[in-house]
């Protein structure tokens, strides 16, 4: 199995001075550790892996051994704490191994995360979420500034502006890009809708529709514009029981039709306005409107 360019200059980034086995536990040293004395890293940033993916790697270690050691710090039960290669642990683990190659490293918990990050960045990419997630972790614990963050990651501080910004969609949004039903980019262009549900309501539209990023970014333009036209006055004013009622009424048609409806009381008729993104969502209230 052909190692990927990336990888080993992901290693060598990584490793500075590799010493090898007759050295002993010098700045870095290479050993063959038993599985069980390795424990997940608490700051892996990936949070889920391609089974598929997994199952490829399993029968290539199966077949031609663990080629790309893992990397580890000791931990201070006397075992081990994982900086970068879960992949290759589970793999290693159903395709039956007991030992696997680790460099012995240590590493400050900030270095171990940093590590840990650029590890699966070299390898497969994370999603936009775990990224994000990474870099947010990286800022509120260790004191991190999204300048340095950017710096470590060879990318704009916008970028990772941008990217921890993802952290503010909702969690079922949030879900469909870490499922990779949506983008980033069309993650990033539903920041621009503030109501949660309608934001909700547009990401599925955009799965479901197989939206493209410009067609997303319209609806929010749209939807914004709507949000920003201005509300008609009262033609008469309303007792306080009444205004309670109308408000109530505004509330009860925004969450049945999933947009805002504004009610307006005049002195002998009233008027109901009910706002749209664009023509499907129109089409949408229509058929929630013939249902009821």
């Amino acid at each position: 199995m052909a190692r990927s360019p990336g990888l080993g200059r992901g290693l060598s980034a990584l490793i500075s001075d590799p010493k090898s086995p007759s050295e002993g536990m010098l700045s870095s040293s290479y050993l063959e550790l038993p599985l069980d004395a390795i424990s997940v890293n608490p700051y892996q940033p990936r949070d889920k892996f391609d089974q598929a993916s997994l199952n490829l790697l399993t029968e290539s270690v199966r077949e031609v051994g663990v080629l790309q050691p893992v990397l580890v710090r000791p931990s201070t039960d006397g075992k081990y704490e994982l900086i970068a290669g879960e992949r290759r642990c589970r793999a290693a683990r159903h395709a039956g191994l007991d030992r696997i190659p680790a460099i012995v490293r240590t590493a400050a918990d900030a270095e171990a995360l940093e590590q840990a990050l650029l590890e699966n960045l070299h390898r497969e990419d994370l999603n936009a979420i775990e990224e994000a997630s990474a870099c947010q972790q990286l800022m509120e614990e260790f004191g991190f500034t999204q300048e340095a963050v950017a710096k470590r990651l060879g990318r704009s501080r916008s970028a990772v502006a941008n990217s921890v910004r993802l952290l503010q969609l909702p969690d079922e949004v949030k879900e469909m890009v870490v499922a990779g039903a949506l983008s980033a980019g069309h993650a990033r262009a539903l920041l621009g809708v503030t109501n949660e549900k309608r934001l909700v309501a547009l990401a599925k539209k955009a799965v479901s529709n197989e939206l493209t990023v410009r067609m997303v970014e319209e609806a929010v333009r749209q939807i914004a514009a709507a949000d920003k036209r201005p509300k008609q006055p009262d033609k008469k004013p309303v007792s306080a029981d009444r205004g309670a009622a109308v408000l109530e009424l505004e509330g009860l048609l925004s969450d049945h039709l999933d947009t805002k409806v504004d009610v307006t009381l005049g002195k002998n008729q009233g008027k109901l306005v009910i706002q749209f993104a664009d023509l499907d969502d129109l089409e949408r209230i229509y058929r929630v409107m013939l249902q009821t």
